[in-house]
């Protein structure tokens, strides 16, 4: 055996050292494998697409949570059914029509409107380095993040028509939102259109996410009107508390987390030591903002009603977030403070002004999304040297206009078509048993 073992040893040995010169020529001949610096920014922008990307996915919860938590009871199957709906229609119009209408290669209308139905296809299987374009990052990881930004448009809109819209109506509106509307307006800026080049500045979306989907919410408000019994005659407004706050506060800390991603990941690129500390900036940023949105709401709802109000201590939170997003890299710490906290206040007089305009927001996303929104879009210039007010408030005036419009038309042809409101009984019902069939809380009713 030991001889056996010594032969087999000096034979390896010797076929080994045959076989290095062949190996060393092999070697000589091939191209050299990329180095970290040419590849590194491709997979590093990449990865903070795909991590920024599942955390604003993350959000979807948030937003099913916190309508669920603020919906009454009979009407919560109904809304989370809403929510898992709408993100999964956008997954499909984002790719069919919305990526290459909102990043059109070229334009239909120079720097207005893209080409519809450029359907979006990925990278091949197993990729090579060669053959990628190390530029920027993977064209999958691109689609999945900006898929998320469409999707939380539309979220928005779903918790201020609760508990009174039809499903099928409401999903018909999505599939137009998400494929057409947002693309086309968010294309005006993020797709190097005309708002890009006049110098429009909202880095991750205060408008043309978060007003865009406040607008389309407004317009669908004020065709299907408000809630049976929100304002009495005498123009009191009459409560309807959510059924369950603790969903509601779970709700909004996904929502807060999410938003790591939806403004980090909007950096847009970590290959180099400046963008990949941007991040941490906006981070650290983000939250100042949140932080400082909820402390507003929870201070000023108990000088106003001498005690604290938890419903507004969450938008005020959200709004501080929403009030960010235009600008989360510029600011100083103190900077995210006070735009956040003035968002916060935004909260507290804003919803009753709707209420005082009889439009009913079951969970305060017009405050919170497009009021807000306008205050972080119109305060850039404080902190980003190369905007001016006059631009921003364009932008603002024009997505909105659009949004707007566009969207209460498509909800006055619904209107016409088929309807879009429940009847009184249904509504008195509640949706999940009139629309569905089904509860959240059956033990509740049925004992």
């Amino acid at each position: 055996m030991k001889l056996r073992t010594s032969l087999g040893l000096t034979g390896a040995l010797a076929t080994l050292a045959v076989a290095l010169p062949q190996m060393g020529l092999a070697q000589d001949a091939a191209a050299p494998a990329p180095t970290f610096d040419e590849i590194g920014p491709y997979l590093m922008t990449t990865l903070l697409f795909l991590v920024g990307g599942f955390l604003v996915f993350w959000m979807a919860a948030g937003f099913a949570m916190l309508e669920a938590g603020l919906v009454r009871s009979k009407n919560v199957t109904t809304q989370l059914t809403k929510n898992i709906a709408l993100f999964s229609i956008a997954g499909i119009m984002y790719w069919l029509v919305g990526f290459n209408l909102m990043y059109p290669a070229e334009w239909m209308m120079e720097g207005y409107l893209g080409p519809f139905f450029a359907i979006t296809a990925l990278e091949p299987v197993g990729l090579a380095a060669a053959d990628a374009s190390l530029d920027y990052a993977s064209v999958a990881s691109d689609f999945f993040f900006q898929l998320m930004f469409c999707a939380t448009t539309a979220s928005i809109v779903s918790g201020t028509l609760a508990e009174r819209i039809k499903l099928w109506p409401f999903l018909i509106f999505v599939v137009v939102l998400t494929g057409f509307i947002y693309p086309i307006e968010a294309s005006w800026q993020w797709g190097g259109g005309w708002l890009s080049e006049a110098g429009f500045y909202d880095f991750a979306g205060s408008t043309l996410v978060h007003a865009a989907g406040g607008f389309a919410a407004l317009a669908g408000a004020i065709v299907l009107g408000p809630r049976i019994g929100k304002y009495a005659k005498d123009g009191k407004v009459i409560p309807m508390p959510g059924s369950n706050l603790a969903l509601a506060t779970l709700g909004t800390f996904i929502l807060w987390l999410g938003w790591f991603g939806f403004n980090g990941g909007s950096q847009l690129a970590a290959g180099t030591v400046g963008d990949i500390t941007d991040v941490g900036r906006i981070f650290a940023n983000t939250n100042m903002a949140a932080s400082a949105g909820a402390v507003a709401a929870l201070i000023l709802t108990q000088i106003l009603y001498k005690k604290v109000d938890l419903t507004m201590v969450l938008n005020g939170a959200l709004a501080g977030l929403v009030s960010i997003t235009a600008s989360p890299l510029e600011p100083t710490l103190f900077g995210a403070l006070w735009i956040g906290a003035v968002g916060g206040v935004i909260v507290v007089f804003a919803v009753p002004m709707l209420d005082k305009l009889k439009i009913d927001d079951v969970v305060g996303a017009i405050p919170v999304h497009l009021i807000a929104g306008f205050w972080g879009t119109i305060i850039v210039p404080v902190y980003a040297p190369d905007t001016s007010f006059g631009t921003q408030l364009l932008g603002f005036v024009s997505i909105g206009a659009f949004t707007f419009i566009v969207s209460l038309i498509v909800w006055f042809i619904l209107k016409a078509a088929g309807g879009i409101r429940v009847s009184e009984e249904a509504e008195i019902t509640g949706l999940d048993m009139t629309e569905l069939g089904m509860e959240a809380y059956p033990e509740f009713s049925r004992g």
